[in-house]
């Protein structure tokens, strides 16, 4: 550690050389940048850019890197899309309608659909958003909610089976169920994540 001198007055006016450790006048200065930096009000940016963090970015262990990452499938947003084809259509038919009343019942009908559609966007919209699933070299790692947090983990070396369920709908647009098997560690199914071939071999092939 090196240490620089600093030259000051005794009470009687002679100079004297007083040592200052580098790592303290360092942390000193990084505490004075800190502070001031406290005081042009970045801390709304800091929390935010917490709540937006993966989970699995927070629990890595040192050496832990991620060796693959999927989330759940678009097909979340299949009922939100349905529910806005038919607002679509019913608003269409309200502009070619003749009738008052049947404009009006097109209209009506469209709004309440479309806000339908709304709710399931943003349903699966925040579904996908709060959904983790990653494999990396130590671990599997599944993590499902946002302020009620429910999470799962399995070491690679306990894992004993990945089975593989797809409808054939599943199979046309990639998407299944994954059930992981561990010794002594119980059974989890991850339900619908896209790429879910992907996800087996990335757990198996090591």
């Amino acid at each position: 550690m090196t240490t620089r001198a600093f030259p000051h007055k005794d009470q009687y006016g002679d100079p004297h050389w007083t040592g200052l450790a580098d790592t303290d006048r360092a942390y000193t200065e990084r505490r004075g940048r800190g502070q001031a930096g406290s005081c042009g009000g970045r801390s709304g940016d800091s929390g935010l850019t917490e709540i937006m963090a993966r989970y699995i970015d927070e629990i890595l262990q040192p050496g832990e890197r991620v060796l693959y990452s999927t989330n759940a499938h678009w097909i979340f947003y299949f009922p939100a899309i349905v529910a806005w084809i038919v607002a679509l259509v019913l608003f269409v038919l309200s502009r070619q309608a003749t009738a008052d009343g049947l404009v009006l019942l097109c209209l009506v009908a469209a709004g309440l659909v479309a806000l339908a559609a709304l709710y399931w966007t943003l349903k699966g919209w925040f579904h996908r958003f709060t959904t983790e699933t990653d494999v990396t070299n130590l671990r599997v790692v599944h993590k499902t909610g946002f302020i009620k947090r429910r999470t799962f983990e399995m070491a690679l070396d306990k894992v004993e089976s990945v089975d593989v369920d797809q409808t054939i709908l599943g199979r046309i647009l990639n998407y299944g169920d994954v059930t992981i098997r561990g010794v002594g560690e119980g059974i989890e199914t991850i339900k619908t994540i896209a790429s879910p071939l992907a996800f087996r071999s990335s757990i198996t092939t090591r």
